[in-house]
């Protein structure tokens, strides 16, 4: 575990706590009394059984902030298909085609969305008498040698008590940035990341494409709670991996209801297509990492495929969560009394006088106050260290949501001081100071092991060794080792010849003599 900027004493002992505490507050925010119609949603990266076999419609995480370089305006951001291995051709890593891909905005405080942008995807294949994803090196969205791509539409919906009451196109057939195939293929993704970024009518900024995936935390909470002795603590198991992102940029205005109530709700949804034609919902997410490891393992789907305003229905593992119990009886830390009222200002209705709307229906989403301006210095605890622009007020990229949410969640705001974290503290890849803010995909080239935003390793310089080469690094005007690699190989070939030849002697002179 690393302590964060404050200093207060730590039980560094318990980093345990980071990834799963957090979890288990998500839910246990909302006491017997306070949670109605409620919610809880969900940073899901596989936690569902049926969601885990269906990776192009897992949304893994949804962001929400206030532009920092563009104050005026509201920057929503939602990713799916977790744990894209950078090299996972020959087909890599489309948005689904058959899914509306969902950003829901309650502007008024009631739980139910007022507003919904729908993302729409379509596929496009050049030449299907080749197995490649590229024909050849891809310098532009357009590249004729770019095989397969996507379009994608968006449609804003008005709605009026769950019905839509009006729809708009936003867009239509905008370009998606492609999945990062490697340095050979896409020598500077920059540029193609640049190209897929388009600005729309009404000062709206849209962009989709392959991401590093921004959430860092450390995930072996379900190895028997890093690994029941804290051996396994302290690494980010998303570093390396990429995922697929939607970003919008939006004039404020547009979002809030009024300079009077600037405080906005946002929660993303899937929703794919069934076999009668119809549309079935099979994820959905707020906050992170409640579905995963509070709900158990029989209602997980219907988690998924229920709406906010009916997640009264799985209030007996809100009110009495599984998880802190587990950490008591592995690790003997006692797990707070319950039911935990003092969390429902955090996870379900805001907090009064900072991101809480008046008359708020309590529901567990990301709530943001957009009159409060971006911060010049952000801190990665948010509004516990001070900075009132990030989480739980929003969700920036850079804010540690595991450290802050298991503080909380472990007595913060009871006066039970603590300084707990997962021991990772800032994400692999660096952001982007404009829109849309996520990190370069890392490259195909090497996987895990490609350089920020997807750039060469040195392993991938002169004298990388290759399949064609048979491994041997290429040989050097000096000779050297390498061309006693080649001399061997050549040697070893000769051998090879003279076994075969002195077999085929030694046969026929058997046949001599038994003749």
């Amino acid at each position: 575990m690393t302590p964060n900027t404050r200093k207060r004493p730590a039980r560094r002992s318990i980093a345990v706590l980071a990834a799963g505490a957090l979890a288990a507050g998500g839910l246990a925010a909302a006491g017997a009394s306070a949670l109605r119609p409620g919610a809880a949603t969900a940073s899901s990266h596989r936690e569902a059984p049926l969601i885990s076999g269906q990776p192009q419609y897992d949304n893994t995480d949804v962001y929400a902030f206030v532009s920092p370089d563009r104050p005026d305006t509201t920057t929503l951001i939602a990713n799916w298909t977790p744990f894209e291995e950078p090299a996972g051709g020959p087909n890599f890593y489309p948005f689904a085609a058959d899914a509306q891909h969902d950003i829901h905005i309650d502007s008024d405080g009631d739980g139910q969305g007022d507003l919904l942008y729908r993302w729409t995807f379509t596929n496009h294949t050049k030449n299907g008498n080749t197995f490649l994803y590229n024909t050849g090196p891809v310098t532009s969205l357009d590249d004729p040698d770019l095989n397969f791509t996507q379009t994608y539409d968006i449609d804003l919906l008005k709605l009026k008590d769950q019905k839509v009451v009006s729809s708009t196109k936003l867009a239509q057939g905008l370009p998606v940035a492609p999945s990062h195939v490697g340095q050979a293929s896409m020598p500077d993704y920059g540029k193609l990341r640049s190209q897929a970024v388009r600005q729309l009518p009404g000062g709206t900024t849209a962009f989709a494409g392959q991401a590093d995936d921004p959430f860092f935390l450390d995930l072996r909470v379900f190895d028997l709670l890093y690994g029941g002795n804290l051996s396994e603590v302290g690494k980010d198991t998303l570093k390396g991996y990429n995922v697929n992102t939607i970003a919008l940029q939006v004039p404020t205005v547009q979002l809030r209801q009024s300079k009077q109530q600037p405080v906005v709700g946002i929660w993303s949804t899937t929703q794919r297509k069934n076999a009668s034609g119809g549309w079935s919902q099979v994820s959905r997410l707020g906050m992170p990492l409640v579905n995963e490891v509070v709900v158990p393992l029989k209602d997980k789907d219907k988690f998924n495929a229920s709406a906010p305003w009916n997640d009264a229905d799985f209030l007996p593992y809100v009110t009495k969560p599984e998880l802190p119990k587990l950490i008591e009886s592995i690790y003997k830390i006692k797990a707070p009394a319950e039911p935990r009222s003092d969390l429902v200002s955090v996870f379900l209705t805001g907090v009064k006088d900072l991101n809480q709307p008046p008359k708020v229906r309590p529901a567990e989403m990301i709530r943001l106050n957009t009159a409060i301006a971006p911060s010049s210095s952000p801190k990665r605890l948010g509004v516990l260290d001070g900075d009132t622009a990030g989480y739980p007020n929003g969700r920036r990229l850079a804010d540690d949501v595991v450290d802050i949410s298991l503080q909380v969640v472990e007595g913060e705001l009871t006066g039970a001081k603590n300084d707990l974290g997962d021991a990772v503290n800032a994400n692999d890849a660096e952001f982007g100071k404009s829109f849309p803010y996520v990190a370069l995909p890392a490259s195909g080239s090497r996987g895990p092991l490609a350089g920020k935003g997807g750039q060469k390793t040195t392993e991938e310089g002169d004298g990388t060794r290759t399949q064609l080469t048979g491994g041997a690094r290429p040989a050097s005007s000096g000779g050297g080792d390498d061309t006693l690699l080649i001399a061997s190989a050549a040697g070893g070939a000769a051998g090879v010849v003279l076994i075969g030849t002195g077999l085929v002697w030694w046969r026929l002179r058997r046949r001599e003599i038994n003749a």
